[in-house]
């Protein structure tokens, strides 16, 4: 069987003050050419110093309502992704039970 190699790619367009003014990503295998996006939050394990390494970006546009949104949904997202490589029940339950909290305490369901 073959090797295939797949690529991400972040463009980030930054102010004289090097703040991210425009975002945009390409994942060619995904069908996804120069997409523009407001926010990215990056993480990679280090596995040799055990600790996880971050690049949040996002644009000075990025609304507060969309900011708290997409947090909510990445909560959610990460609660999904633990439950699938831990199959942890009871701690998935409780990553939920929080993003529920999280989005109560924002008003961010429709009532």
């Amino acid at each position: 069987m073959s090797k295939h190699n797949s690529e991400i790619k972040f463009t980030v367009e930054l102010d004289e003050n090097k703040i991210p003014e425009k975002l945009s990503w390409d994942a060619k295998d995904g069908g996804i050419d120069n997409e523009p996006t407001k926010a990215v939050l990056i993480s990679v394990w280090d596995d040799k110093k055990k600790e996880t390494l971050k690049m949040d970006l996002w644009t000075k546009d990025m609304p507060l309502d969309e900011m708290q949104h997409f947090f909510h949904q990445t909560l959610l997202s990460m609660s999904d992704t633990f439950y699938r490589a831990t199959n942890d029940e009871k701690m998935t339950a409780t990553m939920r039970d929080f993003c529920d909290y999280f989005a109560e305490k924002l008003e961010l369901l429709e009532k």
